[in-house]
C-alpha cells in the first residue's frame, strides 16, 4: 500500500535552516517536473538572465524608475486563474516564458527602438527573477504543479 501521509520534513538544526528544503525524491515529486542537478542548473540560468538583462539596462540608460514600476507587470497574468487553472496556466505561461521578451529584444535592435529593448529587458529580468527563485512555468492541473517542482505547501492542512 502506498503511503499517502504527507511527507515528514526534518527539524531546523544548524546544518539545515529553517528556510532549506528538503531534496525531492521520487516520493514526492512532481510528475513532469525537473529534479536535483537539473533543477539547480536552470535555476542558475535564470540568475544569469536576471543579471544579464539588469547588466544591458544599465547599459541601455533607460529609467530605474519604469523599470521598478514594470517589473511585476508581467504577474497580472495570475488573474487568469480567475477563469480556473488551466486558463490560468495558459495565461502565465504566455507571460513568463522568454518568447515575448526576445521577441521585443530582437524588434528593440533591428528597428532601433530603445523603448521596445527595455521592455524586452525589463520583462526577461523578471522571468530571470522568477526562475532564480524557484518559480517555473505552469501545469494546468493546480495552481502550485510547475516544471521547476511545486510551490507553496504541499500539504497546507
Amino acid at each position: 500500500m502506498a503511503d499517502l501521509s504527507a511527507p515528514r520534513l526534518p527539524a531546523a538544526t544548524a546544518s539545515n535552516p529553517p528556510w532549506a528544503r528538503p531534496a525531492p525524491d521520487a516520493r514526492n515529486a512532481l510528475p513532469g517536473a525537473t529534479l536535483g542537478g537539473v533543477r539547480i542548473l536552470l535555476r542558475l540560468e535564470g540568475l544569469v538572465v536576471l543579471a544579464a538583462a539588469v547588466a544591458a539596462y544599465v547599459h541601455l540608460g533607460a529609467s530605474w524608475g519604469a523599470f521598478a514600476m514594470l517589473l511585476l507587470l508581467p504577474d497580472l497574468s495570475f488573474l487568469g486563474y480567475l477563469g480556473g487553472s488551466r486558463v490560468g496556466a495558459i495565461a502565465y505561461n504566455a507571460a513568463h516564458s522568454y518568447v515575448g521578451p526576445v521577441a521585443l529584444l530582437g524588434l528593440g535592435l533591428a528597428g532601433d527602438m530603445p523603448a521596445a529593448l527595455a521592455l524586452g529587458l525589463i520583462w526577461s529580468a523578471h522571468i530571470g527573477l522568477d526562475r532564480a527563485l524557484g518559480y517555473g512555468l505552469k501545469y494546468g492541473s493546480e495552481f502550485g504543479a510547475t516544471h521547476l517542482g511545486r510551490i507553496g505547501r504541499a500539504d497546507p492542512w
